[in-house]
């Protein structure tokens, strides 16, 4: 363990966005039924179990909920026209991005983000040059006044990568695949705690910036990328602090 987190880093950095974005129900419903054309049970399709939780995190009626499943999965004559699409640019100094989008115009989506990057000295990348940098993982933050290291031991066991400790929480790497199955485990050893999860990509090792301006530009970038309409999220291979 150490004494810090990369995820509570990548979580800060889109803490500010967090609100306003997150009471978008229809955003939220798009992720939702994206996800649902993987599964629409949440026991086995962990991007549905994540997407569900959010929605009821802000307070998302039942019913919208299952409607955004049912038109994911196929179950209504509703067209879905959304979908899915990570592009991968160059942001100042040699900075990778990969920008994760929820979209029903790819076209219209791709060329908005070309023009952002343009006013901040980047630009979109090939397809592969920059996703090998990433590494996508599944995470789950459990309170660290529940935590103990017997527990951490058998976590390992059940297919964690790597734990970690921040302040106040302790956050569980592991490949998307293991998600559930942590969970439950977890869950089944900590009934009254709450899990929370999520899946992202972590950078394999970021780079350090060290002059201001820099800073200051790959900051605006990342604002100016994460209000955008389509943007789910945004990764970086860049610190913030």
């Amino acid at each position: 363990m150490s004494g810090h987190s990369k995820w509570a880093k990548v979580k800060h950095q889109k803490a500010a966005n967090d609100p306003k974005k997150g009471q978008n129900f229809s955003k939220l419903a798009n992720l939702i039924a994206v996800a649902s054309r993987e599964g629409k049970d949440i026991e086995t399709n962990p991007k549905l179990r994540i997407a569900v939780e959010k929605a009821k995190e802000i307070g998302m009626p039942k019913e919208n909920i299952e409607k955004a499943i049912k038109r994911g999965s196929g179950e209504t004559n509703e067209a879905m026209t959304v979908e899915e699409v990570l592009y991968e640019a160059y942001g100042p100094q040699g900075s990778a991005l990969l920008i994760k989008t929820i979209t029903d115009n790819k076209n219209r989506t791709l060329n908005e983000l070309r023009h952002l990057l343009s006013l901040f000295d980047s630009k979109l990348a090939q397809t592969g040059s920059v996703r090998w940098l990433f590494r996508e993982i599944a995470i789950l933050e459990v309170p660290k006044k529940d935590w103990n290291e017997n527990l951490a031991l058998e976590v390992i066991e059940q297919g964690a990568e790597e734990i970690e400790e921040a302040e106040e929480t302790i956050f569980i790497y592991c490949p998307p695949s293991k998600l559930n199955l942590l969970k439950n485990f977890i869950s089944e050893q900590l009934p009254q705690t709450e899990i929370k999860t999520d899946l992202g990509f972590l950078s394999s090792q970021n780079l350090i910036i060290q002059d201001p301006e820099t800073k200051e530009k790959i900051d605006n970038l990342y604002n100016a990328l994460i209000e955008h309409n389509d943007v789910e999220n945004v990764y970086l291979n860049v610190d913030f602090d």
